[in-house]
């Protein structure tokens, strides 16, 4: 036979060379996309992880009445007009003192001992205090903030070469440093307060942390939820099982279609018009940014449970009307049951986007320099009317600031905002193959 099944012709050689060399296309796109992740995680993550450490001196400091208490009443309200200011050669002279109670040697001024110490640190030994008046006139030990330049010596992004350029801080402080953590007195730690301190200024970004942004990605993600889900659900709902089948309703899903891929800076320029110029809420308010988000989150949740409303087979709904169910009887009690992992997973996907955004917030002013937490829930503050940060914008915020530290806190920002963000799509995961039926 000139040709046989069982003997491979040059057509049939060259089909199979074809579809071999297809798929060594498509892995290699793929080992290409999982390389260029890897180096962007790795980057990421070397430049952030050493932000959820911070460096902390850990000092004997006295706090004498007559400095700190003058009228003698341990009022809180007399004693608050000590400003910081006042507190900052108390803390000066206590690390001078642990400095020669280690009987340690340097050429370094008791001035410039004082800065290695954060300009924070004052203002947290204040506050505290302040809420316990009978501190003072003891001696307590304090953990506080070492300054950025002593903090980046122990994280490697200091150096003696830097320091002998660097006006803020010299090699004789560093090497300062390293005999007083050799002698226990500072210490490396994991850092708690990155993720609920607030910002922090120019001067102190060692005290720089999260929780203001984080405050105000809950409040805005809140806004989304109770807004783009019920909203975004029944808009689905109505087109897909009640909505007649016209041009009306045909221009309405080209126009969600289209919705879904504006790009994101568009609602920041419609929020800004609408919520802000024409209905003058407060700017950069959490309400303010959660609406941005919702208009933006909508049609991807509306595209999400449309698919997920015709994933439910015709029948289900043909037995439900056959045994006598209404309309919205088979809708509500059988289909949305049956399609609500589709429902949940988009709507997660949704809140996943939305948490990433920058651009919008940018547009309406969320990009301020916050630094006390929003109060609660009422008309002049938190939710409606303070205002308030997000994470995507605090990672921006820091990658604009001179200061090395913030950038290794932008890092460290980035790799808490990746973390929900994979919380949120492992939700989304589990959700769908937990409750997910197979027709």
């Amino acid at each position: 036979m000139k040709n046989s099944l069982l003997v491979t012709d040059a057509r049939t050689k060259k089909r199979n060379a074809k579809e071999a060399r297809f798929k060594a296309y498509g892995l290699s796109a793929i080992i290409v996309a999982m390389l260029a992740l890897a180096v962007l995680l790795t980057s990421v993550v070397n430049n952030g992880m050493s932000a959820f450490q911070q460096t902390f001196i850990t000092l004997q400091v006295p706090l004498p009445a007559d400095k700190l208490d003058k009228v003698g009443n341990r009022d809180p309200a007399d004693m608050a007009k000590v400003t910081t200011i006042g507190y900052n050669p108390i803390l000066r002279d206590a690390l001078v003192a642990e400095v020669e109670r280690q009987g340690l040697t340097t050429e370094l001024s008791a001035k410039d001992i004082g800065e290695m110490i954060s300009k924070e640190a004052s203002a947290t030994v204040r506050d505290r205090v302040l809420a316990n008046p009978d501190l003072v006139g003891q001696t307590v030990t304090f953990d506080i903030l070492a300054s950025g330049r002593i903090d980046g010596v122990f994280k490697g992004r200091v150096t003696m070469e830097s320091a002998a350029l660097d006006g803020n801080t010299s090699p004789e402080a560093l090497i300062l440093a390293q005999q007083l953590a050799e002698a226990g007195v500072i210490e490396t730690k994991f850092n708690w307060n990155f993720f609920t301190a607030p910002d922090a200024s120019d001067q102190r970004p060692e005290a720089a942390g999260l929780g203001v942004a984080i405050l105000g990605s809950l409040y805005m993600m809140l806004v989304v939820l109770f807004l783009a889900l019920p909203i975004g659900v029944a808009s689905s709902i109505y087109l897909e099982e009640f909505a007649p089948k016209n041009r009306w309703t045909d221009l309405i899903e080209v126009n969600i279609s289209n919705l879904a891929a504006v790009p994101s800076i568009v609602y920041g320029i419609l929020g800004l018009a609408i919520f802000i110029n024409f209905m003058e809420f407060n700017q950069s308010s959490p309400l303010v940014g959660g609406l941005v988000l919702t208009l933006m989150t909508l049609p991807t949740i509306i595209i999400s449970t449309r698919a997920a409303l015709k994933s439910v087979p015709p029948s289900i709904r043909d037995a439900a009307l056959g045994v006598g169910a209404s309309k919205m009887q088979s809708v509500f009690h059988h289909v949305l049951p049956l399609a609500a992992p589709g429902i949940l997973t988009g709507t997660i996907i949704g809140l996943a986007q939305a948490l990433g955004e920058t651009a919008p917030l940018l547009l309406i002013g969320m990009v301020a320099f916050v630094r006390e937490y929003p109060a609660a829930f009422s008309p002049e503050s938190g939710l409606f009317g303070e205002a308030s940060t997000a994470l995507p914008v605090q990672v921006y915020n820091w990658t604009q600031r001179s200061d090395p530290a913030f950038v290794e806190r932008a890092s460290g920002a980035i790799i808490t905002l990746l973390v929900f963000l994979l919380i949120m799509n492992a939700v989304a995961i589990y959700l769908r193959r937990r409750f997910e039926r197979r027709w």
